[in-house]
């Protein structure tokens, strides 16, 4: 009788747990992605990419991986975006109806490192999920905001890929020059290049900024020809960066190596310099033809999501409708919803709180490359790719899980360019 009314009064205790479970036993319905998207104004181009990269994946996760398991049970992901047309006051009010009346559970931030700090306190007041895919700036994550996560490198980081790529291809190298635009944006990126130069044991021979919008960078490139360094590294936008390539084979600066940030990786930098961009290399979050796989994850003991790259590219192409090659923007925020896909598995919820603490604990790599954070939410794990003009093409040649070909070093002479010499790996 004991024994009876035991088991009884186990099945009530099991019937009152399962009822009154948190979410890790109660599947949600579906689970709701908000995005106050740039798809006007200044940003409209890089939003439009984002806005494929994150319908490509959101379809994918849906139609091909089944749905977020949680609860038990797959789930799917729904995607609710609004144009910001570019603009702060837009971002924070669009944000602030995502969470009360579309009742998302994470938003995706906008782009670019202005408006994705804008928004920030909006999302963090309400603990709110906050995926930034688009904001490089380190200064986001210097607020002690809780729940901002980064998808995309920061900016300290632009560099450092290609400061390993020349120690690696040629220990010999000491001199560097550094020459970057003067703005938050490039200062970051010079901060960050400087430190990491001297951590591998680079001698900075010269180190200078000049003002935006500059027509003339002969003063400052005379001065860092008299430094003799042995490569160059700077930059800080496509215009200036074009005016950097031009103005140093004018007058004649032949260096190993140089890399430009945000000019050199763009199709319109050779288009406008021709030969003369030949060997000149920039950094890039991703780029179309890197190499990671599922192969190359394991062999970096990672777990692997999402589609290949090639799936990728026909995910977003389905997307928009168009027949257009996605860039870093559209990649960088497809990881973005990668990354909350598992943290929302490990978490086995949708709790901000746990899937938060989840995101800190993640390390994956999808086609995107490899994700990690660091307590602030800081993007770690990801590697900036590196990209070299060869034969009038770009080349990834570095990190070597993502290249497509060696790294041409030295790169030809001006001179030699000039007499049509191509960059060509030895």
């Amino acid at each position: 009788m004991k024994n009876k009314y035991f088991v009884g009064f186990m099945s009530l205790v099991a019937a009152f747990v399962l009822l009154f479970a948190p979410d890790a036993f109660a599947a949600p319905k579906k689970i709701v992605i908000g995005h106050p998207a740039c798809l006007s104004g200044k940003y409209a181009k890089a939003g439009e990419q984002a806005l494929g990269g994150i319908k490509g994946i959101v379809d994918w996760v849906n139609s091909v991986y089944g749905g977020v398991m949680v609860g038990g049970k797959k789930v799917p992901l729904k995607y609710v975006y609004y144009d910001s047309e570019s603009k702060k006051e837009a971002v924070t009010s669009l944000i602030a109806r995502l969470i009360t009346v579309d009742k998302v559970n994470a938003v995706m931030a906008p782009y670019s490192s202005g408006l994705t700090l804008r928004g920030a306190p909006v999302a963090e007041s309400r603990k709110m999920l906050y995926m930034d895919h688009g904001g490089a700036n380190n200064k986001i994550f210097w607020q002690g905001f809780e729940y901002i996560v980064q998808s995309i490198g920061p900016a300290s980081s632009y560099h450092q890929g290609t400061l390993d790529m020349i120690k690696a291809n040629d220990p010999r190298a000491k001199r560097v020059a550094l020459a970057y635009e003067d703005s938050e944006f490039a200062g970051m990126v010079m901060s960050g290049a400087e430190d990491y130069a001297m951590k591998l044991g680079f001698k900075i021979v010269f180190k200078r900024t000049y003002p935006k919008g500059v027509t003339d960078l002969t003063p400052l490139l005379s001065a860092l020809k008299a430094s003799k360094p042995d490569f160059v590294i700077g930059g800080g936008h496509f215009e200036d960066g074009q005016l950097f390539n031009r103005q140093m084979a004018d007058l004649d600066i032949d260096t190993n190596a140089l890399s430009l940030i945000a000019a050199a990786t763009l199709p319109a930098f050779y288009k406008a310099l021709t030969n003369m961009a030949e060997g000149v290399s920039g950094p890039s979050h991703w780029e179309y033809g890197v190499t990671y796989s599922e192969k190359g994850a394991k062999r970096n003991g990672l777990q692997w999501i999402g589609p290949s790259q090639d799936e990728f590219v026909n995910l977003f192409k389905k997307a928009l409708g168009k027949d257009m090659i996605p860039d870093y923007h559209a990649a960088e925020a497809g990881a973005a919803v990668l990354s909350y896909v598992l943290a929302v598995e490990k978490a086995n919820s949708v709790d901000t709180t746990k899937v938060r603490k989840a995101l800190g604990d993640l390390k994956f790599m999808s086609f995107y490359g490899g994700w990690d954070i660091d307590e602030t939410g800081l993007q770690i794990g990801h590697s900036m790719v590196d990209v070299q003009w060869q034969g009038g093409k770009r080349v990834i040649v570095w990190p070597p899980a993502a290249q497509t070909g060696r790294f041409a070093y030295p790169m030809p002479t001006f001179a030699e360019k000039a007499k049509g010499k191509v960059a060509k790996p030895r």
